[in-house]
């Protein structure tokens, strides 16, 4: 079963997120707390949101996801930051669950894109995305600005 995560799954969430962060080989980056988990998704004004996939009342999957903007079309999109399913409970269908949910969301609430972001290690995935017939944005290149360089580059602003 996919549903909208409640804040008492807080605590099983940010577990399946170091789960996830241990997968991509960067345990250490994972660096959320419970208290984050609980105010950014299920604060006041939550600036991510969840959704969890339950086996036999267990929490063994998150898609977690917020929206973003598209300038061109003028209309919200929705971009999932994270999709996780516990490794004993793969290929029983929960990924293609967890997109076909937030596809729905995307077709539901008028958002033109729905996006995400794989490893390019992660083979699996992309076969997965692309049988659905998600595109990969070759021509573009990631940036990020973080940690140290956000805080120096801020303070030379």
């Amino acid at each position: 079963m996919i549903r909208v995560a409640i804040k008492q799954d807080a605590p099983r969430i940010l577990q399946l997120i170091k789960d996830l962060a241990e997968y991509e080989k960067a345990p250490l980056e994972a660096k959320a707390t419970l208290q984050q988990i609980e105010e950014t998704i299920f604060g006041d004004k939550p600036s991510a949101f969840c959704h969890v996939a339950e086996v036999d009342g267990e929490v063994i999957g998150i898609a977690i996801w917020f929206l973003n903007y598209s300038t061109w079309l003028g209309k919200p999109g929705l971009y999932l930051e994270d999709l996780y399913v516990d490794p004993a409970h793969r290929g029983k269908g929960l990924g293609m669950g967890f997109l076909k949910t937030l596809a729905k969301i995307c077709v539901e609430r008028e958002y033109e894109r729905f996006q995400w972001w794989v490893l390019d290690w992660n083979e699996p995935s992309i076969e997965l995305y692309k049988s659905i017939g998600a595109v990969a944005m070759d021509e573009w290149t990631v940036f990020r600005l973080s940690g140290d360089s956000l805080k120096n580059f801020a303070g030379n602003a």
